[in-house]
């Protein structure tokens, strides 16, 4: 059997293998031990593996390597879809640089634009940014430039490609050189990613970690799911977490469901009646999913209440728990989800709860993961005797739930998609309001005749 290589075989300065020892990273990942030399050979790359593989130091390893033989700023161009994992990017670049004295400037939406701008005129080495926020930047100032970078990485690769970002990248790759290097990282494989390999201008290194193909969740996470009634089911997630509770007291839980509005109520119910949580989800203020997070992460709270913004990337070790609220629509989001927890070798569990409505949701996911969910058989008679209250609580929550707030955020940033789209934003407001009022008007109709 052969020996697994040593950060020391990757060829990595002896000081960056300090650093990953500081982190408790002692030796490579495969997607490191097979993504690091080529980068630092000076190739492009897509590297996919599983999340929770080390697919983030695949690629900061080999850039500060590269950056303290020649440091300037700006260097490296990190983009990522999401805030959080941009937060978490760039403190893992910190980290390992810090006998360099490395530079970094995260670029992300929710914080003041004036700030993030007098940090990139002072030219820092890393650059770790969502693609809406830097595009906003490259067109309102000229006090940076891109011009001169020596590495771009797409992190969640997929995502970034799949459409959602394409005017604000067309925005940001007009402003790089052509001459250089590109990784593209990610966690699941798609003809975008494919095509990469055809297009690249150098001779492009191409990793796909051999199982992913196969499982595309990692064997040491346990998958479960809970049939329930729609009317009950919050009920059902209250008892989850209490039989959950009895087996282990410390374990951090993450809970995913599909809306803000979803979320903030959910997360007012459950701590109300006892489970005390942290939400996230794109209508709290960046500065408070900021704390959110590190409440979390640091096991001051042990539960975290998420929408999908929280789904790709981030890496909690001590998440042993990831429950779905609701089943996600597309398998992907569902595999992003689950890889919460069992990261980097730990074991871990996933337990979705499926309404008679979810049966082909649920399939769908089935055959993407190419695994099948057990059922997990919940006290029927204890979630009667919890229906109740956690029934009243969440009335209440939606009473004290401040709606306005929640519209108010929603319109402004549809506003200003409208505006990008070259729309009139009084206009599609007027429509949107048209709309929204018939549709009140149809569900009121439809419960009178339901009378």
């Amino acid at each position: 059997m052969a020996q697994k290589p040593s950060f020391s075989d990757l060829k990595l300065n002896n000081w960056i293998i300090r650093q990953c020892a500081t982190i408790g990273v002692k030796s490579p990942t495969p997607i490191q031990s097979n993504c690091i030399p080529q980068i630092l050979e000076g190739r492009d790359c897509v590297g996919a593996a599983k999340t929770g593989s080390g697919k983030t130091l695949a690629f900061a390893l080999p850039i500060i390597q590269k950056l303290c033989e020649d440091p300037y700023g700006v260097y490296a161009l990190v983009l990522t879809p999401t805030r959080e994992l941009a937060y978490q990017i760039a403190e893992q670049f910190a980290v390992i640089g810090k006998p360099m004295n490395l530079r970094h400037c995260v670029v992300v939406g929710g914080i003041d634009m004036v700030d993030q701008g007098i940090q990139l005129s002072k030219h820092p080495h890393i650059v770790v940014a969502t693609p809406g926020r830097l595009a906003d930047h490259l067109e309102s100032c000229k006090t940076f430039s891109l011009s001169k970078i020596k590495f771009l990485v797409l992190d969640e690769a997929d995502r970034l490609l799949s459409g959602q970002f394409d005017e604000q990248i067309k925005t940001i790759f007009k402003e790089l050189p052509k001459s250089r290097q590109n990784l593209f990282f990610s966690a699941t494989i798609t003809d975008t990613l494919e095509k990469l390999k055809e297009v690249s201008n150098k001779d492009m290194f191409y990793y796909e970690a051999p199982s992913i193909s196969d499982a595309v969740t990692v064997e040491q996470l346990e998958q479960k799911y809970v049939l329930c009634p729609k009317d009950v089911k919050d009920a059902y997630l209250a008892q989850v977490i209490r039989e959950f509770r009895a087996e282990n007291e410390d374990g951090n839980i993450m809970i995913f469901t599909d809306t803000c509005k979803n979320c903030q109520v959910l997360s007012m119910t459950l701590n109300d009646v006892g489970f005390e949580n942290v939400s996230l989800h794109a209508m709290i203020p960046q500065q408070q999913r900021l704390a959110a997070l590190a409440r979390f992460k640091s096991n001051t709270v042990k539960m975290l209440i998420a929408t999908d913004v929280a789904s790709r990337g981030l890496d909690i070790p001590t998440v042993q728990l990831v429950l779905n609220h609701t089943v996600p629509k597309v398998p992907k989001e569902y595999v992003h989800r689950v890889g919460r927890t069992a990261r980097a070798g730990r074991v871990g569990k996933a337990v979705t709860l499926v309404t008679p409505y979810d049966i082909k949701l649920l399939q769908a996911i089935e055959e993407h993961i190419k695994t099948k969910l057990v059922e997990l058989k919940i006290n029927d008679s204890e979630v009667g005797k919890i229906f109740a209250q956690v029934s009243v609580t969440k009335s209440e929550a939606y009473l004290n739930l401040d709606e306005g707030d929640f519209y108010e955020k929603r319109l402004i940033n549809k506003r200003k998609k409208w505006i990008l789209e070259g729309l009139d934003p009084d206009e599609e407001e007027a429509k949107l309001l048209k709309k929204h009022k018939k549709k009140k008007k149809s569900k009121r109709t439809k419960e009178e005749s339901d009378l």
